[in-house]
């Protein structure tokens, strides 16, 4: 398996469903999960798979023979920024072109070795392209009989590892860049994802909903793309519930502050909401590119006293905030899954989704509103926070719902999917 992420580093839903899917996996007798990510940081869970870092793998040293010297001499690439025989300005362009056009030269240590982030930074485009480079010497050194990789990051990976090996190629779909742009794709990532879909052998889409759009927006033929829900990791619930300090209601949204998870609907809700009654209180938790924008929001509509911004959560703070909500609300305006709501019903949370998330096929108690529809959605909000009756039977229903939807579920839908793809010997 190829990922970009491993809890505890995430910084969304993808590295929560890798690690629930190699869990799931791991109760399969006779199968053994390898998986790759960038980096590795030292605190990541390895009971149940193997985990290896790029960035430590060696990808440069290379041994050269020369008879004349009768000795075995090695060979290092550097990334050398020496250029002969030009002007200052023409030494400007060269390198300028040669660096951040191309990405030719390859910055390594005295082994060799690449280092990652492992994050979404600038250089995201280069960090994929040498984790791709990794992923083939990685297939040159390791036994297995098919390549899983995980969302668009690692196509690339599984593309190169595929050519190496001639092993089969499953790639898991966890979004598309048309969820993340609101329908005008980047065409770099563009060509990364059909690229990727047309490498494949199988692909996994984790909702009808993304399904559809890879067949629709990228011309892939149906009967390649099968759809393997997500589910939710079982969490120990606390003996003792934690108290707010105050006795107002609490509506949280928990997720990237960005515009595919309809922050601005939210606030316009909570705004309608706000007055009509007095006793609750609003959180966005989370961070992303919009976060500023809705804290003018908020305090343009006047609700700087009912609402409250806590940045970005995981782990045990994630469930912390679930404990102390009344309503969970994720109003995406494209959602291919959603494993949040999941975890507020697993933590006798009363949920609202959109009808725009893949989540929303599956789930039957839970409340649904079209994410622009901010009428419908103060109204549910309303309804949950003032009908106490209507609230429990949600908790009650959705905590039994969402307590039989198992990873190990999704990953014999997997492994079904790698039986397909894997020739019979």
């Amino acid at each position: 398996m190829f990922g970009w992420e491993f809890p505890p580093h995430i910084s969304g839903g993808l590295g929560t469903a890798c690690y629930g899917l190699t869990k799931g996996l791991s109760h399969i007798r006779d199968l053994d999960v390898l998986f790759v990510v960038p980096k590795i940081h030292g605190d990541e869970d390895q009971k149940k798979m193997k985990l290896i870092g790029a960035s430590d793998v060696s990808i440069l040293k290379r041994e050269l023979n020369i008879k004349n010297f009768q000795k075995t001499i090695e060979c290092l690439e550097v990334d050398s920024c020496l250029v002969p025989y030009v002007d200052p300005e023409d030494f400007k362009k060269q390198m300028s072109y040669t660096v951040e056009g191309t990405g030719t030269f390859l910055k390594t240590d005295d082994q060799g070795k690449i280092a990652f982030s492992g994050k979404y930074g600038t250089n995201l485009i280069t960090e994929i392209a040498n984790y791709s480079m990794v992923a083939g010497l990685i297939a040159e050194d390791n036994r297995f009989d098919v390549i899983h990789a995980h969302d668009w990051l690692t196509y690339q990976a599984g593309i190169v590892a595929k050519e190496v090996s001639g092993k089969p190629l499953v790639i898991h779909v966890h979004a598309t860049d048309f969820d993340r742009s609101g329908g005008e794709a980047n065409p770099v990532v563009f060509d990364i994802e059909k690229k990727g879909m047309e490498a494949a052998d199988s692909i996994i889409t984790v909702s009808n909903l993304t399904r559809n759009i890879v067949i629709e927006k990228y011309g892939i033929d149906p009967e390649k793309v099968s759809t393997v829900y997500n589910a939710v990791e079982p969490v120990d619930q606390q003996e003792e519930p934690i108290k707010k300090g105050f006795d107002e209601k609490i509506v949280t949204f928990l997720g990237r502050i960005t515009m595919q998870k309809g922050p601005e609907y939210f606030i316009k809700a909570a705004s309608q909401v706000a007055e009509r009654m007095d006793n609750v209180r609003f959180v966005m938790a989370g961070s992303g590119d919009m976060m500023h924008e809705m804290v003018d929001q908020v305090a343009a509509m006047g609700l700087t006293n009912k609402f409250h911004f806590t940045g970005f959560l995981k782990g045990k703070d994630v469930f912390d905030m679930l404990q102390m909500s009344d309503v969970y609300i994720m109003p995406s305006v494209s959602e291919p899954f959603g494993i949040s709501p999941l975890e507020a019903m697993q933590s006798n949370v009363p949920v609202i989704i959109s009808h725009q998330s893949g989540c929303a096929e599956m789930l039957k108690y839970a409340l649904k509103v079209d994410y622009w529809n901010i009428d419908a959605m103060a109204d549910a909000i309303h309804s949950l926070v003032k009908h106490p009756v209507m609230s429990k039977s949600l908790m009650e229903n959705g905590k039994k719902e969402v307590d039989n939807i198992r990873w190990e579920s999704s990953a014999k839908e997997v492994y079904k999917i790698y039986k397909k793809a894997v020739p019979a010997s």
